[in-house]
Order: C-alpha cells, then structure tokens, then sequence
C-alpha cells in the first residue's frame, strides 16, 4: 500500500509547504493553509488513451517538433446556440477543453447549463453528472423551464471513477461535473470538497476530457469575496473559467471570463433571468441607460470596453458633508483605492478639497468596472454632486486620468464614440489622443489634454 504524504495548500496562491504555519509566505494571506494528502508512487488513475474508441485525441501521441510544424488549423467549435454563452467561451466549446463555470447561490449556473443542454443533446452525446440535487429535481426544473427532457442523459453520481466508467460506454461528446465540490477521486482519505478531494477530482476529469476529446464542463462553489472555492490550482488545471455575477435585487446576470484559453478574457454576456429561465440581453447598454428624463447632479454616462465590445453605463455620485471625524469613501462596482487616488488627484489638479465630504460612488446596474478608461466620468460626476450642478443628459466622458492630472488615451477610442452616438449621445469629453481623424456624425468630440481643461469646459457649459 502506498504510504502518503502530507503537505499544506494555500488555498488562495496554491502554494505547497511541509509544514503548517499561520500565514502563507508567497501571497501573505492569513490562515489559507489547508492539509493535503498526496500519495507516493504511481496513483491509482487509468490511462485513457488504452482505450482504442479514444485513439486520435488529444494526449495520444508526444513527440518533439517545430514550431513551425505545427498545425495551426482553427480548432472546431461546438457552438451551444446561446450567442452570450458562446461569445463568453469565444466562439464555442472547444473538444479536449475544460471549462469552470463559479457563482454564488442562486445565481442559475445549473439554469445556464439545463437550457443548453437540453438543446445540444438533440445534435450532440450529453451526459449531466449530478452530485448535488436527485435527478427529479433537475427534471422538475427542465419541465417548468419548459425544455426538451428526451435526449439529455442524467446521472447522479459522486464517484469520479464511477463517471469515469460510465463516460467511456456512452462515449458523451459533452460531460457536466455538478459539482465539483461533492465529488470524491478513490485513494484519498479526505471528505469531500476538501483541498484533497477538490485537486484530485479535478485533475482525474480532466485528464480523462484530454484523452478522450470530451468537453468537460465543472461547476464550482464561490467563496464569500467571490473567489472560487478550493485549491487556487484548480484554475490552473482548467482551460477556461468563467463566473456567473449576480446583484440581490436585481433580475439581471452577468457572465464574465476570467482565463481564456481559446479566447478573449474579461468578454462579458448579459442575461436577465425570467420565469422561463435566462434570456440572453442583445443589447446591454439599453438595460444600464434607463435614465431619468431630468438630469440630476452626480450622474454622467461613460464607455468602458468589455471584451470585444463597447457598453454604455451609468456612474452616480453622491458627495455629502461628513458627520464623523473621518469621511466615508465607498465604491460600489468600482476600486475603493482608485476612488481615493481620484479624489487626490482632484484636490491636486483641480483645486477641489473633499477632506470634509462623505463620497459615495456607485455603477448603476452592478456592472464591476476593472478599467481605467473610466476615472474621468467619476470624477465629473463626483463634482457634479459636490457642486449641486446636474450635467446635461446627453453627455458622455472617457479617459484615464495620470497622477499629473493628464487625461490618457485608451484603447478603442474611437468604437467607443461609435456607440456612445448610437444611443443618442450629442458630446462627448474624450482625451485627445482618442480623437477621431474624421468627424462622427451626430455627436460632437471635445477632447481634453488634461483635467483642468475637462473641468474649464465643464464651466463654459
């Protein structure tokens, strides 16, 4: 029998120690070590290429070339049929491929996948691993989703050896892990959804997704920061990991990519959830820019770029003298640290002291903004609260703003006042290193070197 090894896992870096200790020296987080069991000499694991239904796959053959011999045919996409999925994955499902799909409770990962599945299966081998729920709770959901239930192939399994086995009789072109977090490889002592468990489930699946050409797609638990749940080296394992973002009291959801193997990361698909399940958004901006017809003070329009396209939203601030000895900074879908530096920056350069304000910030529609571009519409519409000085509603604003009080270019300038105009935007304050050579009809380009000249056209308006 195989003696084991233990070792201690950070569960946030996925760095390894011998020992346990308080703090993890590589990501310096506080109690993220967990015990892992590792066994010594070969594991217990089949080799799936033994199989001749699986000759030609991928993980068959290893051999040494050049780089230039490699074939560099497009891989062939399994297109799922929900446009806001695909664009998500890049195009669609990719064979050999493992995909990692997180959220938080409720937020309709299993909703998500039914509905594709349940369409796939009508062209394509599918089989639903269910560790979670009994299979009459996901017929109930696929009946009141009102989904086709003939041809999706259900099981309810937690052994991964046993998913293993059966996978290789039905021969699924796609397989569904629901979820990873309650499955169990063999040989290891753990309960499951330890860090033990979590590591070696996933590295059995998705050593047998390689070897056999079979999609592989995992669903994973979150934690309370909205981080995957387990080892940090599970997001290594897989080729693509996507998260599926919900606000409490709104019905809309948002699917963003995180890795990307076979596409664009940070690409973001619109859902709204409904009683027949989600239904893809066409349009988002539409949904982030129901506006009031009255201007207020404190809310201006800007484009930030996710993925591969443009999206109109909507920032509110609210600036209010403070009551306490030291002034509130809250940023909701926005960097707390970047609305601190803005507000230097404003004191700096513009000449506007909050040190006696309460600021509040907020991205209408629980959009999270990760990019720069952003920075001038926050701190316009902070002025515009603290000045009680609403800015007409057809206005919108992009550029990143330099510690100097420069006002930076940012990438797809000019795509951004493409769809601003679109929607019926008539000005838009950008950097003039985003000004367009022609002009775009229908909207006037104001381009600004610097924060005072934004705040100096603020004044003339």
């Amino acid at each position: 029998m195989a003696k084991t090894k233990i070792q201690f896992v950070c569960t946030d870096c996925g760095a390894e120690f011998s020992k346990w200790q308080g703090q993890c020296t590589e990501c310096k987080a506080w109690n993220t070590l967990k015990e892992f069991k590792e066994a010594k000499g070969p594991a217990n694991r089949p080799d799936f290429q033994q199989d001749a239904r699986f000759k030609g796959y991928a993980g068959t053959h290893s051999k040494v070339q050049s780089l230039s011999d490699v074939n560099l045919d497009e891989q062939a996409r399994l297109v799922t049929g929900i446009g806001e999925f695909d664009r998500v994955l890049g195009g669609g499902l990719v064979n050999g491929s493992a995909v990692l799909i997180g959220g938080h409770p409720g937020a309709g990962k299993s909703t998500l996948l039914l509905q594709t599945l349940c369409h796939l299966a009508k062209q394509q081998s599918v089989l639903y691993v269910t560790g979670e729920e009994s299979v009459q709770q996901v017929a109930l959901r696929a009946k009141r989703l009102n989904l086709p239930r003939d041809d999706l192939k259900i099981l309810s399994e937690t052994s991964v050896e046993a998913i293993t086995e059966v996978s290789k009789e039905l021969t699924p072109r796609i397989l569904v892990i629901d979820s990873i977090q309650v499955m169990h490889a063999p040989d290891i002592e753990s309960a499951p959804g330890s860090v033990s468990q979590v590591r070696e489930s996933a590295a059995w699946l998705t050593r047998f997704a390689k070897q056999t050409g079979t999609v592989l797609i995992i669903v994973g638990h979150v934690t309370k920061d909205g981080s995957l749940a387990g080892p940090k080296v599970l997001e290594h394992m897989i080729d693509a990991s996507v998260m599926l973002e919900s606000s409490g009291d709104s019905r809309f959801r948002t699917l963003r990519a995180i890795k990307n193997r076979f596409g664009a990361v940070n690409e973001l698909g619109v859902f709204a959830m409904l009683d027949t399940g989600l239904k893809e958004v066409k349009n988002p901006s539409s949904i982030f820019l129901n506006r009031s017809d009255e201007s207020s003070s404190g809310s201006i329009v800007t484009v930030v770029w996710e993925g591969t396209r443009p999206l109109l939203i909507e920032f509110q601030a609210l600036v209010d003298g403070t009551t306490m000895g030291h002034p509130r900074r809250v940023a909701v879908g926005l960097d707390t640290n970047r609305l601190n530096m803005m507000l230097a920056i404003l004191n700096r350069h513009g000449g506007v002291f909050t040190g006696d304000q309460d600021v509040f910030i907020n991205v209408v529609g629980g959009v999270r903004v990760n990019e720069t571009a952003a920075d001038l519409a926050s701190v316009l519409a902070i002025l515009s609260s603290l000045r009680d000085k609403p800015l007409p509603s057809d206005w919108v604003v992009f550029g990143e703003i330099g510690l100097n009080g420069e006002v930076r270019p940012v990438p797809n300038g000019q795509e951004r006042i493409v769809e601003a105009a679109k929607h019926g935007f008539r000005k838009a304050i950008v950097p003039i290193g985003n000004k367009p050579r022609k002009p775009i009809d229908g909207i006037t380009i104001v381009p600004v070197k610097n924060l005072d000249e934004a705040l100096q056209r603020l004044r003339e308006d």
